[in-house]
């Protein structure tokens, strides 16, 4: 008689077997080491085996995996950040350039990888915002004018500029805290 879970593990073991080459080159085109993607590679699959063991089925497998690949070598990546968001800015956000909380463009694939996804997301975030405060950020942060040029040219008061990019700051911090939960 055959177990009532043998058709879950024969299931899951097909999918291992159909997936685990295409998903391992995705992986270890974006991660320099081979033994981070190897790690990766068998985190993706362990929590697959969580996820198909629920309820609840997962509908498109593969983009799944694809998904869940692409989260660890995100996560994989900020575990080596040592500094933060919160740690670098000062109460008005005037502490630190977007710039430098992006991996660099020029590094490895995993690095120009994650830049390209945390861009993404930040993109959508910024499209979220009220248009006022979302100007401030962008000028500030993207374009480097200054709140000073931004009143003179706007003939807004600093303040009010100071508080819509507070406002936005903040808006983001919340919005793409998702990015920096596994840390």
């Amino acid at each position: 008689m055959t177990p009532p879970n043998s058709t879950t593990e024969q299931d899951i073991a097909a999918t291992v077997l159909r997936e685990r080459s295409r998903l391992g080159n995705f992986i270890r085109s974006r991660v320099r080491d081979p033994t981070d993607a190897d790690d990766i590679l068998q985190d993706v699959f362990y929590e697959f085996v969580q996820a198909y063991r629920l309820p609840e089925p997962i509908e498109q497998v593969s983009a799944w995996l694809f998904r869940v690949a692409r989260n660890r070598i995100i996560d994989r990546f900020r575990k080596k950040k040592e500094v933060r968001l919160d740690d670098m800015t000062d109460d008005d956000g005037e502490g630190c350039s977007l710039d430098l909380l992006l991996p660099s463009a020029d590094g490895s694939p995993e690095d120009a990888y994650a830049r390209s996804v945390l861009l993404e997301e930040l993109q959508m975030a910024l499209e979220e915002l009220p248009a006022s405060q979302r100007e401030v950020f962008v000028a500030h942060e993207l374009d480097g004018v200054s709140f000073k040029e931004m009143a003179a040219q706007s003939g807004t008061s600093v303040n009010t500029l100071l508080a819509r990019k507070r406002y936005a700051v903040l808006y983001l911090r919340t919005r793409l805290q998702t990015l920096y939960d596994n840390e």
